[in-house]
């Protein structure tokens, strides 16, 4: 068997148990969560949240993604594939942490079950179909980046794939924040939700909030973005092995 090949699928088999362990962490987190503020199972409007306890969950997001960013930064053979596993790591824990509230608490009860995201920079909500395809995404591009640099060390993303990749995602984060943002404005702008100072009349708000649309063109539109600049990385590395002969 090629060692390097070897080594490489045992990067990942150790890189998985990682984040498969960190999705069960936070599953977990999760439940004990649930049982405090939502003793009769999760709903929305949001239960009334403690202003320090709402810090205290950006701070635990803050360093859920700092983990995942050092376990990329451990595992990868250049930068291009740090930042590859990086995501990949991000996709299995996702995944896991479903699994995780799917077992343990019979949650989500479908696919397009709304459940709250993300917390940085302001509340992320949408169907729990939404980030489980992105994560398969981000979980494929990683894949693609070890594949090919197993074959040469000189893979990386050009500006243009960077572009695609980014843009893509910034269009998938606005509809996941859009629905929430619009209705807390007004009475806050967009940088009025970002102030500590308001944390605790954006958490008495938000109390009352129940997410009525998710627009799913806007997440589309997003994730084609991210597709297209996956697909320019994948035709544009397999035509460069071909033409040396790798």
């Amino acid at each position: 068997m090629n060692e390097t090949l070897f080594s490489l699928k045992k990067t990942i088999a150790i890189v998985s148990v990682f984040s498969i362990a960190m999705g069960v962490l936070e599953g977990v987190v999760v439940v004990y969560l649930r049982k405090i503020y939502y003793p009769d199972g999760f709903v929305f409007p949001l239960a009334p949240i403690e202003g320090h306890i709402a810090i205290t969950e950006i701070i635990r997001e803050a360093a859920t993604i700092i983990m995942l960013i050092a376990i990329g930064m451990l595992s990868g053979r250049t930068k291009t594939e740090r930042f590859g596993f990086f995501i990949f790591s991000f996709g299995v824990w996702d995944i896991c942490y479903y699994v995780l509230l799917y077992f343990a608490l019979g949650w989500p009860s479908t696919l397009f079950t709304w459940d709250i995201l993300f917390l940085i920079p302001v509340t992320w909500v949408g169907p729990v179909l939404g980030p489980l395809i992105n994560s398969l995404t981000m979980m494929g591009l990683a894949l693609l980046i070890s594949y090919f640099t197993d074959k040469s060390k000189d893979i990386k993303l050009l500006l243009r794939e960077w572009v695609l990749l980014v843009f893509g995602s910034i269009i998938v984060i606005v509809s996941y924040t859009k629905d929430y943002v619009t209705f807390m404005n007004p009475p806050f702008s967009f940088w009025e939700l970002l102030s500590p100072s308001n944390t605790s009349r954006v958490m008495e708000m938000a109390s009352s909030y129940v997410p009525v649309n998710f627009s799913w063109w806007i997440f589309i539109l997003g994730e084609a973005i991210i597709l297209s600049g996956i697909g320019h990385f994948a035709w544009r590395n397999k035509k460069s092995l071909q033409t040396t002969g790798g």
